[in-house]
C-alpha cells in the first residue's frame, strides 16, 4: 500500500517533533498539579512506557515483519477480535488528530487571532496537512527532518537566555514527599509516552529495519530529556506558580531578554510549535488513514484521505466544547485512553503471539 521507504534517522526525527510538540506546552503544569517542585522528575518515570512501547511494537514487527499492528492483530488474536482492535485503533488516531488540531486552533486564537473563526484555523491547518499525507511517507520524512533542527533550536535559546532569571533553589526541598508526588504526575505524560505505539505503523517502511529499535529508544531518550529540560527551565522561574499557569513555558519565554535586544522570545517559540503541531498532526493522520485502509482491505489510501479530512474536522470543532474541557480531558482522560490502546492491548497482543509462536515450536 505505501511504496515509499524512509531511513530509521527519518523515523526518529519524525517522532521526536511528533511527542514532544503538544507535550511541551501543556504537561509541566498538569505535572506540577500534582509533582509539585518534583515534577521535572515525573517524565523519568514516564519514560518506562515509552521505552516499554518502543520494545513491543519492535518485537511484534519481528513476529509479522511487512505487516502493521492492524494486519498481524487479527492473525493473532483472530479475524473479528482483530478487527475491533483495528476500529478501535483507527477511531483513536481519527479521534486524536481532531483533539490536536483543537488544542492548536484554541491556542492560536486565544493568543494570536481572536477575531478569526476557530473553524477557518482548524480547516487551514487540516487542509496543509491533508496534502502532505497525500504526499505519502516519504515525504513526511523529510518534513521531519527539517522541523526537528527548528524544533531544538528555541528550547536552547531558552535555556542560554534565561540563566539570569533563574533561580535554581524553587527545585528545594527535594522529594519532601518521596516519590508519590512524581508517580502521580507521571502518569499524564505516559499518555504522551505511549505514542510511540505509532512506530508499528511505520516499521515495515524503513530501509533498515535492524536499526529501528536503536532509533525508537534513541527518541524515547530524546523526549524524556527535552521533558526534564523544559520542566527545570519552567521551575526555576516559576517556582510554584507553575501549576496555576496553562502553558508556562510561553509565560517563561516572555522573562528572556538579552541586553534588551533579544526579547519577546514567546513569537519565535510560537512560531516553531505551529510547525512542531503541523507535523504531528500529520503523523497522526497518516496513521489513521493508513490503519482505516487497511482495516477496509483497500489497495490504496489516498482515495480516503479527503473524507477522513472532513471527519477530522468535524472532530475537532464539535468533539471538545471547550478550553476548560481540553484541559480537564487532557489530565483525566486521555492519559488512560491512550495507555490502554497503545501499551496495554499491545503488550497482550504481543504476549500472546509469544505463546502461539512456543507451541508452534513444541
Amino acid at each position: 500500500m505505501e511504496k515509499g521507504k524512509i531511513s530509521a534517522l527519518q523515523m526518529l526525527l519524525m517522532l521526536y517533533p511528533t511527542i514532544i510538540a503538544t507535550g511541551i506546552l501543556s504537561v509541566p503544569s498538569i505535572t506540577a498539579r500534582y509533582a509539585h517542585n518534583d515534577f521535572w522528575f515525573s517524565p523519568i518515570i514516564a519514560s518506562v512506557v515509552g521505552f516499554m512501547t518502543v520494545y513491543i511494537a519492535v518485537q511484534l514487527q519481528k513476529a509479522y515483519p511487512e505487516q502493521t499492528v492492524t494486519e498481524y492483530s487479527t492473525k493473532i488474536i483472530g479475524r473479528i477480535p482483530g478487527k475491533m482492535f483495528g476500529l478501535l485503533l483507527l477511531f483513536f488516531y481519527t479521534e486524536s488528530t481532531g483533539d490536536i488540531t483543537r488544542m492548536y486552533s484554541m491556542f492560536i486564537s486565544n493568543s494570536f487571532l481572536p477575531q478569526t473563526p476557530e473553524i477557518v484555523i482548524i480547516a487551514t491547518m487540516v487542509l496543509v496537512c491533508a496534502f502532505c499525507v497525500y504526499g505519502g511517507l516519504e515525504v513526511i520524512g523529510r518534513v521531519g527532518q527539517i522541523i526537528f533542527p527548528l524544533f531544538v533550536l528555541p528550547i536552547v535559546m531558552l535555556a542560554i537566555f534565561l540563566t539570569p532569571d533563574f533561580k535554581p533553589y524553587n527545585i528545594l526541598p527535594m522529594f519532601e514527599k518521596g516519590v508519590l508526588p512524581s508517580l502521580k504526575g507521571a502518569i499524564t505524560p505516559a499518555g504522551w509516552f505511549a505514542e510511540f505505539f505509532m512506530m508499528t505503523f511505520l516499521l515495515p517502511y524503513l530501509a533498515d529495519q535492524k536499526k529501528g529499535m536503536k532509533n525508537g529508544m534513541l527518541s524515547v531518550i530524546g523526549v524524556m530529556i527535552t521533558l526534564v529540560v523544559v520542566n527545570l527551565i519552567v521551575l526555576f522561574v516559576l517556582g510554584t506558580m507553575t501549576a496555576n499557569k496553562v502553558f508556562p513555558l510561553m509565560n517563561v519565554a516572555r522573562y528572556a531578554n538579552i541586553a534588551g535586544f533579544f526579547e519577546n522570545l514567546e513569537t519565535f517559540v510560537m512560531g516553531v510549535w505551529i510547525a512542531g503541531v503541523f507535523l504531528k498532526t500529520t503523523v497522526f493522520f497518516y496513521v489513521a488513514t493508513l490503519s482505516t485502509a487497511q482495516w477496509l482491505n483497500l489497495s490504496d489510501y489516498r482515495p480516503i484521505i479527503w473524507p477522513l479530512a472532513i471527519l477530522i474536522v468535524i472532530f475537532a470543532f464539535w468533539g471538545v466544547p471547550s478550553s476548560m474541557e481540553m484541559t480537564h480531558y487532557n489530565v483525566t482522560g486521555f492519559p488512560f485512553y491512550s495507555i490502554f490502546v497503545q501499551f496495554i492491548v499491545p503488550l497482550f497482543l504481543l504476549i500472546i503471539a509469544t505463546l502461539k509462536n512456543k507451541l508452534k515450536k513444541k
